[in-house]
């Protein structure tokens, strides 16, 4: 089976984690794709594939005869999508000999545009894959899920030589706790790659420091006609804090290694406010200056407006692997020469973002990520092509025929 009609089956399932629930998996619907993801592995083979209490699926291939002693190697993607555009079934559109112009997604009103996305003249004569623009497709992450069971498959045929080879799937990834009960002694890999990143061909392992900051503010509500000196309204500080950051350090106006501040979620009145960032940067030491220069502004609202008028609260989300990949960069050679022996343009980029990988690569499991051939994740005009998918498998079966050669 081609990797592009698995992704066209696991698109159908509804699987948006939630950041409200508080629950591990954040929903239950992430189980019905890893049930079926067990099956499907048990089908390919895969004689201990199976799901926990928390919908983590794990599998394992044994080695080839006389590579058992070789180091392990995984593969690892995950089962959810985001809950935007994601409230009622994903219609996949399958448009063959795409002309690289544009495309109107079903009868949603949106369009998929050149002029919004440069890079899609070079898509031109590929099979593409869409939403109908209602929804978004979810290609991020089922895209290196179904390359990862369609490598499993490629495997099977017995023609690459391999040590043992690892698979996992998680859920929660894309709001942060894609690792939170990762079981890595299960998973019982060396090093491993996560399929989770955009272009074929991309080699990441670099991703920014991230943070999470929740700004509180409290107010004092008095009547408006006789509140002269009294009243303070949390709204407005609220905005007073936010126009007392970099004006310019957005993610519109940023890109490659340069961090920004980004308001996520807002909320208030007179009495209360709430302001909900993330905070990226590529360099642990620019990050820490965001972290503090947050903090300096709460110091200096509290001193305008009275003690605890402000309340910040930082967690920190994950750290750039980059500190563990320096220290193993076979990996990224590896991967490097797949994608020279295939053919096509090695990709090193920065991930603008993160990847279950970054925080694996602190738990004891060295892991960059690869491209899947997919882009414009997190929204309606999300799209990928049949042979960029192809292309990923490919990728991933040359790097297992190097990683043990």
């Amino acid at each position: 089976m081609k990797a592009y009609e698995r992704l066209l089956s696991y698109v159908k399932v509804f699987t948006p984690s939630s950041e409200e629930t508080g629950t591990s998996p954040s929903t239950q619907y992430q189980f019905n794709l890893a049930r079926q993801l067990v099956q499907e592995l048990k089908d390919l083979g895969v004689e201990d594939a199976s799901v926990d209490d928390h919908c983590y699926v794990y599998g394992h291939i044994p080695a080839t005869e006389g590579y058992e002693s070789r180091k392990k190697l995984g593969f690892i993607a995950h089962m959810d999508t985001v809950s935007d555009f994601c409230d009622h079934p994903v219609t996949p559109v399958v448009t063959p000999n795409y002309d690289g112009g544009e495309l109107t997604l079903g009868t949603s009103g949106r369009v998929l545009s050149p002029k919004m996305f440069p890079h899609l003249s070079s898509l031109k004569g590929r099979t593409l894959i869409t939403s109908d623009g209602t929804t978004i497709l979810g290609a991020d992450d089922k895209a290196g899920v179904a390359e990862i069971m369609t490598m499993i498959e490629h495997l099977n045929n017995g023609t690459i030589a391999h040590g043992p080879i690892s698979v996992a799937f998680t859920p929660d990834e894309e709001i942060g706790g894609g690792t939170d009960y990762f079981d890595v002694k299960k998973f019982n890999a060396d090093y491993a790659y996560t399929l989770d990143g955009d272009t074929e061909g991309e080699i990441q392992y670099e991703n920014f420091n991230a943070g999470r900051a929740v700004v509180e503010f409290t107010g004092v509500n008095v009547h408006p006609g006789s509140s002269k000196n009294t009243m303070v309204n949390a709204a407005l500080v609220a905005m007073e804090f936010n126009s007392m950051l970099p004006s310019a350090d957005t993610p519109r106006d940023t890109e490659e290694y340069e961090g920004f501040f980004h308001l996520d979620a807002m909320n208030g009145n007179v009495s209360t406010a709430m302001l909900d960032y993330i905070i990226r940067d590529h360099d642990a030491a620019s990050f820490d200056c965001r972290i503090k220069t947050m903090e300096h502004i709460t110091k200096i609202l509290n001193e305008k407006w009275g003690k605890d008028t402000v309340k910040l609260t930082i967690t920190e989300q994950y750290r750039n692997m980059k500190e563990v990949i320096d220290t193993c960069m076979e990996l990224i050679n590896c991967a490097t020469a797949a994608c020279k022996e295939y053919g096509t343009p090695a990709l090193i980029t920065p991930i603008r973002g993160g990847t279950d990988g970054a925080r694996l690569s602190f738990m004891g499991v060295p892991c960059p990520n690869l491209g899947t051939g997919g882009h414009a994740f997190h929204g309606p005009y999300e799209h990928i092509t049949v042979e960029g998918m192809d292309i990923a498998v490919e990728v991933g079966l040359k790097i297992i025929e190097l990683f043990y050669k």
